[in-house]
């Protein structure tokens, strides 16, 4: 009798490469990183002032208006006609329009009177009056002209700003404490940091070509008020019992379709030395990071891998060529601190925190804000990660007078909750990835919840974003919102998912999802008095919204069932 051979076991497959430079895994590459590696996107300024602003728009090489111009902050917007079930079905081309979006980075700099005017006439001269604060302490404008470019450059660069990489596969623009330096309460004022590190890596060419976007936070403020743990490395304010205030180093955190919280090293950072360790984070990124798919090329898919225990060994052995001293993480606060109102400085002035509708504000808004600053010797203005506006050294016998001309120009230093605490992304009046509107949207709910809500006694955050990208950071807010088309009575209207519970600080979490449940556009007010309802008739005492929300029954929470408020 035959015996049949016995078949030897097949080999293992060879583990793919992520496309991690230092393990070797430099091909194959994606059309991001072939274009990257054709031309350094740095190289595309002197085109931009040199060749396209003067033949105009139809003489843009592809590669350089879909890729490159972002590490100069410029997308091309929306073109009018598409409706958001275009959005990803018609041909990228097809939604470009003529003009450009433009992001100018303040990186935590207090903006002087002469800034603030600067960023205004852009806006008026060339932007249809247009600019938009962000929450990423941006100023970002629409309708640009690319004959434009290198005039509003030159304005931007007689005020000491920037739109270099505000946009693009580098080191975004930082997030800082809006109150650094000022702040009675403050534990150490990072702001040093955050300049150094610009001057030395911003228009670098040696981190220019990330895997992809790379955002950096730095606050030295009790609150966190830069929203730490969902940036990509985060230097947060702490205190060793022996050398005193410093930073902690938080590193991974990222929303969009796959959110992750920041992990926390634990460790102390003297003031000096965060520049470095930043240099040691952001070549990690570079040389580990996940370049083959696109989809996992932000830090926290690393790091979720690694672990922090790997993160840390790799950042001291491999960049720093030292340990870093260890120092439990501080405690976080609850909720975020937007400086909204007016407070007390070191140095006996105040400071004014004000509130643009989601962020919306104009070109003729800002120039009336510099007069104002000029009239009333207000030092400077800081934006802030939350669409907001800071003046800082305010002269206290002044400050009823600027809050109340701050009101007639549309800036409430003392605005309702709802006023205070919304947010809106760019939404498809401008957006390409965009599905629904959101700052037309999110004004007009503003405007409802105010007159059903108009003694709110309790913060409640409401974050409106128009596609899954979670450019609002829709996922820790209170209400968040992603738009999306939903079915309504046999057709697709403008809707929402809803996500619940949201939060950052020490209730930090990812808002809670109800299954299939969507909400339209226009059903969007009646369902937030729904919830907002049950929410106060049945708390406990001192129970946040959050908190609420993850204990509270489903047909609650999906607006099926109200309950009524308590007559006392």
């Amino acid at each position: 009798m035959t015996e049949t051979p016995t078949r030897p076991a097949p080999r293992p497959r060879p583990k793919r490469g992520e496309g991690q430079w230092a393990l070797g895994y430099r091909e194959p590459l994606n059309k991001n990183e072939q274009s990257k590696k054709d031309d350094n996107p740095l190289n595309v300024r002197g085109r931009i002032l040199d060749i396209y602003s003067k033949r105009g728009f139809d003489s843009i090489d592809p590669a350089d208006l879909r890729g490159r111009f972002r590490w100069m902050g410029l997308y091309t917007q929306r073109a009018p006609g598409f409706d958001g079930g275009k959005t990803a079905t018609v041909p990228e081309e097809e939604l470009d329009d003529r003009y450009f979006m433009l992001r100018v980075r303040s990186d935590g700099r207090l903006l002087s009177p002469a800034a603030v005017r600067a960023l205004g006439t852009i806006g008026q001269d060339f932007a249809r009056d247009t600019a938009d604060v962000t929450d990423r302490a941006n100023i970002q404008y629409h309708w640009i002209r690319i004959e434009d470019v290198p005039a509003i450059w030159d304005r931007l660069d007689e005020a000491g700003l920037s739109s270099l990489e505000a946009c693009g596969d580098s080191p975004r623009p930082f997030l800082g404490s809006p109150v650094a330096g000022v702040a009675t309460d403050e534990i150490i004022d990072g702001s040093p940091a955050l300049e150094e590190i610009f001057d030395r890596y911003i228009g670098n060419p040696d981190f220019s070509n990330l895997p992809r976007k790379f955002k950096t936070a730095v606050t030295g403020h009790p609150s966190h008020d830069v929203s730490p743990e969902t940036n990509d490395v985060s230097f947060v304010g702490t205190v060793h019992p022996e050398h005193g205030p410093g930073f902690d180093l938080w590193v991974g955190g990222g929303l969009s379709t796959n959110p992750m919280l920041a992990q926390k090293l634990g460790v102390w950072i003297p003031l000096a030395d965060v520049p470095d360790v930043w240099e040691g984070v952001a070549s990690i990124f570079r040389d580990y990071g996940y370049r083959r798919l696109r989809s996992r090329a932000r830090l926290k898919f690393l790091v979720a891998d690694w672990g922090v225990e790997k993160f840390r060994e790799v950042l001291e052995t491999e960049y720093l060529q030292r340990a870093l001293v260890s120092n439990p993480s501080p405690v976080s606060p609850v909720g975020h601190r937007d400086h909204i109102g007016v407070h007390d400085q070191k140095d006996g002035k105040k400071y004014v925190g004000v509130a643009p509708t989601a962020g919306r504000v104009s070109g003729t808004m800002l120039v009336q804000l510099a007069d104002l600053m000029a009239e009333h010797g207000i030092a400077g203005a800081r934006l802030t990660p939350y669409q907001k506006i800071v003046l800082i050294g305010v002269e206290p016998a002044a400050v009823e007078q600027v809050v109340e001309a701050l009101d007639v120009i549309g800036l409430s230093a003392r605005p309702s909750n709802w006023r205070r605490n919304t947010m809106a992304c760019t939404g498809i009046e401008f957006c390409k990835l965009a599905i629904v509107d959101t700052k037309e949207r999110a004004r007009r709910l503003v405007d409802s919840l105010e007159q059903r809500f108009p003694e709110l006694d309790t913060p409640i955050t409401v974050n409106v974003n128009g596609c899954p990208n979670a450019c609002a950071r829709t996922q820790v807010g209170d209400i968040g919102l992603k738009g999306q088309l939903v079915m309504h009575d046999g057709e697709q209207v403008e809707g929402f998912q809803v996500h619940l519970g949201g939060a950052t600080g020490l209730e930090a979490n990812f808002g809670r999802k109800l299954r299939a449940h969507k909400v339209t556009s226009a059903g969007l007010d009646d369902y937030i008095t729904s919830v907002v309802t049950s929410y106060l008739a049945d708390r406990t005492e001192g129970e946040t919204f959050s908190a609420w929300v993850h204990r509270a029954d489903e047909e609650l929470l999906r607006g099926e069932r109200q309950l009524a408020a308590s007559a006392s």
